[in-house]
């Protein structure tokens, strides 16, 4: 299906399903890293429902966003102070704003980089975010580290929350050709079953770097969380490239 698939089809429960994620350090550390960077707009991909595109907009950020789907910004604009924040509806991968702005930080968080399904998608999205950056502009990505140690003959099944009314189980097919998950997130209720389905193309950070590489950005930092963690190796990481300043003439 297309890039906005995701989005109509788990837009009305995704704040519920994510609930526990708290965007709090995401905000502080974006915000510092914009403080240290050049003057600009910033711009998110995938700014989905708003859950740090509007926190992050209340500091004063000078913040436009990018997402496939409709729906997903539906819930954005329909909370305090997201009517107020620009959206483009687009793929991420054109990095297009409907402008002509050049970025100060262009940044995507909760692993949604791995929605991009090829590894051709991910190079030209790198691309076209370089293309958009100002010279010293920086590019975050939050993004999980595969553990395939998880998966018994490349299937995995995880229950989530198992509650006195209902059940919601992760049901994921791994393919390691393609470095690809097909899943569903599964409600059981008394009322029947709901299926919100996700897929991803994983990559590893080393490849990251690559794509940043032939993208012309140079990395930064490389952190194990939003609190300057030091990175191990497993779980998620976050990672700031950077586009060089032209050179003094």
């Amino acid at each position: 299906d297309g890039p906005d698939t995701y989005g109509r089809l788990n837009a009305d429960v995704y704040d519920e399903w994510h609930a526990d994620l708290d965007p709090t350090d995401a905000v502080h550390r974006l915000a510092d890293l914009i403080d240290q960077g050049p003057a600009g707009p910033v711009l998110e991909l995938a700014v989905g429902t708003g859950r740090v595109t509007i926190p992050l907009a209340a500091r004063g950020v000078d913040l436009r966003g990018i997402d496939a789907s409709e729906e997903m910004v539906q819930r954005l604009r329909a909370k305090p102070g997201g009517a107020t924040i620009p959206v483009t509806i687009g793929d991420m991968v054109d990095v297009d704003p409907g402008t002509d702005d050049d970025f100060a930080m262009i940044f995507v968080v909760f692993t949604t980089f791995f929605f991009l399904m090829s590894q051709e998608d991910q190079v030209r999205c790198f691309a076209n975010v370089a293309r958009r950056l100002l010279p010293g502009g920086r590019f975050v990505l939050e993004c999980l580290v595969p553990d395939l140690a998880r998966y018994q003959r490349q299937q995995s099944v995880d229950a989530h929350r198992v509650d006195l009314d209902h059940v919601r189980l992760v049901a994921v097919r791994h393919d390691p050709v393609e470095q690809r998950f097909a899943g569903q997130h599964i409600l059981i209720t008394n009322d029947g079953i709901r299926l919100a389905p996700v897929a991803m193309r994983y990559a590893w950070p080393s490849e990251l770097d690559l794509m940043a590489r032939l993208a012309g950005l140079e990395r930064r930092h490389r952190w194990g969380g939003w609190r300057h963690e030091p990175y191990l190796g497993t779980g998620t990481h976050v990672t700031v490239y950077e586009k060089p300043a032209r050179p003094a003439s």
